[in-house]
């Protein structure tokens, strides 16, 4: 694997702050954004690089193995764990154990694109899973598989919207978890085999909980989505058409005469895909706010004026 210079990238320098690093990643995700480079595989190439870069110089603690490992990130993404001791372990191969495995893919819908990004979880091992349930086995069942284990992943609105997949390793194995559209915050995906392990070898399953991050101007509320969108007061009384960015393109949306602050239009299959039939969609829920105009010119106030003595 090829070891990837985020820093540069992104066009920022090591000692660049969190914000500063938000801040280049936004640029760049909005020029080579799919949206708007559509047909572009180069632009499609670096978004995804893009985004792989901030995934890991966005995370503290992911930023703080980058920096400390340098050239040995890219092999050290094979087979994660503690960075002190995998440093340890390449200063002495000899104690090195041999984790190097195939990396096995688990299906959980259509693949979004060809790469994936690279992901560490920020909890890989969470907590023993089915305390209650096990007390309620015999001893023989106890140990008839491995524990089960659960972790958290974080994927943003976006990819809710097209589907996504992440490389995780876990329990010296890679694994290639790939989720269809429209999958729901807080949702349980199981990995059948893939937890701890027996003396005998037998695995008990691993679960990931998927937590979907809020996106600034969109709520979901289970297919269906709900934007605020900002109408100027002239098109408001007048109306007229305005732009509305959606999760999977744009549209030009009528704004009839007369509407008031707060008016909610709905939209058919405009919404999030839904998870168990990916072609259908929930509906889009549209609210306005009228935007006031500011720094008025004498002349405008002036015809504010006359309009507000015709209504008279």
């Amino acid at each position: 694997m090829e070891y990837k210079d985020y820093y540069k990238i992104l066009g920022v320098p090591k000692n660049a702050s969190d914000e500063e690093i938000k801040k280049a990643y936004r640029k760049l995700a909005k020029q080579y954004h799919p949206d708007k480079n559509q047909g572009n595989k180069a632009a499609e190439t670096k978004f995804k690089e893009i985004s792989e870069a901030y995934d890991v110089l966005g995370d503290t603690q992911k930023r703080k193995y980058y920096d400390q490992l340098g050239s040995n990130w890219a092999e050290y993404q094979k087979y994660g764990g503690n960075p002190e001791d995998f440093l340890r372990r390449k200063q002495n191969p000899y104690q090195r154990p041999n984790t190097q495995q195939p990396q096995e893919e688990f299906d959980f819908g259509d693949s979004f694109g060809g790469g994936g990004f690279s992901d560490f979880f920020k909890n890989i091992f969470g907590r023993f899973m089915g305390d209650d349930e096990d007390s309620q086995k015999t001893a023989s069942q106890r140990v008839s598989k491995g524990r089960d284990f659960e972790t958290e992943m974080e994927i943003s609105l976006e990819e809710a919207y097209t589907g996504t997949s992440r490389i995780l390793n876990v329990l010296n194995q890679s694994l290639r978890l790939t989720v269809k559209p429209g999958i729901e915050d807080g949702q349980r995906l199981k990995l059948t085999g893939r937890g701890g392990e027996t003396s005998d070898g037998k695995r008990g399953d691993l679960y990931v909980i998927v937590k979907i991050a809020k996106k600034e101007g969109f709520e979901r509320k289970g297919d269906d989505l709900h934007c605020t969108v900002n109408v100027p007061i002239y098109t408001a009384v007048l109306g007229g058409k305005i732009l509305v960015k959606l999760l999977g393109g744009e549209i030009n949306f009528t704004i009839p005469v007369g509407t008031d602050s707060g008016k909610t239009f709905r939209i058919k299959s405009k919404g999030m895909p839904k998870y168990a039939t990916p072609t259908e969609y929930g509906d889009l829920y549209i609210k306005t706010v009228i935007q006031v105009p500011k720094n008025l010119t004498p002349k405008e106030i002036e015809l504010y004026k006359q309009l507000a003595e015709l209504r008279k």
